[in-house]
């Protein structure tokens, strides 16, 4: 099968207003093509894409709106939004300013691979949150800035995961097959729960306070948590500490050490090892190629 590349975008990277910073060009990746880029303000339509795209916010709010006439949707999206667009279906989007993301380019093949050999139709997403696809997104970015031929196991290990990852929590309806089950938090209660996190995000936060947030006892959250994101109510919020992190090295100048204070990590070298093990790299490196 031939690399998946720029051809593989309909156009998108290629906008007057839209400057790729690194891709995956080159590495020989079949199922999966990375973009970085910074964005400019934009309307355009595009063709139907050959891939599914999700777009990660680095940057934001910025206001985006999809589709036209009665069937347009806007949202103001923050930093860490996700951006979804299946295969196969013309596009109209509008950028309402400057965005810093990271495009990835998901082979149809790749998503049934993670589905069992069945395949799934992608639901239309503007703004959605979802914290595992947002870091592994983020070690995608970081692999392709990094790129070393030794890392291709990784990637390959990454791309099960975001294709498995959409399959699971992006569907337009159940898979073929599967009965679906109700479990999970409320989405009112997640965004209880995500607030509280926000609002708290440099200080200690006992899984108490987070199973108070949404009514129910420590046990019942934490099982239904882990249904609704995929992680431990600890995992999430280290991610979600993690992400803060790279959004303030990227756009400030604080101190290493401040940063990690102000994003809930006991001191600096605590903020190195997490990094380093969930993204393989470090503050110093994220700051410089930011």
């Amino acid at each position: 099968m031939a690399e998946l590349g720029l051809t593989d975008t309909v156009g998108m990277l290629r906008l007057p207003g839209v400057r790729p910073r690194y891709s995956s060009a080159g590495f020989g990746w079949e199922h999966l093509y990375v973009s970085a880029q910074k964005e400019q303000a934009y309307r355009a339509r595009f063709e139907p894409a050959p891939t599914h795209l999700l777009i990660l916010h680095l940057s934001g709010p910025v206001t985006v709106c999809r589709g036209e006439g009665s069937a347009a949707r806007s949202r103001t999206v923050p930093a860490g939004g996700l951006f979804l667009q299946p295969l196969g279906r013309e596009l109209n989007v509008e950028l309402g300013g400057s965005l810093d993301t990271v495009h990835a380019y998901l082979t149809d093949q790749a998503l049934r691979e993670a589905n069992e050999g069945r395949p799934v139709e992608l639901s239309e997403e503007l703004g959605a949150t979802d914290p595992l696809a947002e870091q592994l997104m983020i070690a995608l970015d970081v692999v392709v800035r990094r790129w070393e031929p030794s890392a291709r196991t990784y990637v390959d290990h990454l791309t099960g995961m975001l294709a498995a990852q959409l399959a699971r929590r992006h569907a337009a309806r159940p898979a073929a097959g599967r009965v679906p089950v109700r479990s999970g938090l409320s989405a009112r209660q997640l965004t209880a729960v995500r607030d509280l996190i926000a609002a708290r995000l440099a200080d200690p936060l006992p899984v108490a306070d987070l199973a108070a947030a949404a009514s129910l006892s420590v046990s019942q959250f934490t099982r239904q948590f882990r249904a609704s994101t995929g992680q431990s109510p600890h995992q999430y919020v280290l991610g979600l500490r993690l992400d803060h992190a790279c959004r303030l090295l990227r756009t400030g100048s604080a101190p290493i050490r401040q940063v990690a204070i102000a994003c809930g990590f006991s001191h600096q070298e605590h903020l190195t090892r997490v990094m380093r093990a969930r993204l393989g790299t470090t503050p110093a490196v994220v700051r410089r190629e930011g």
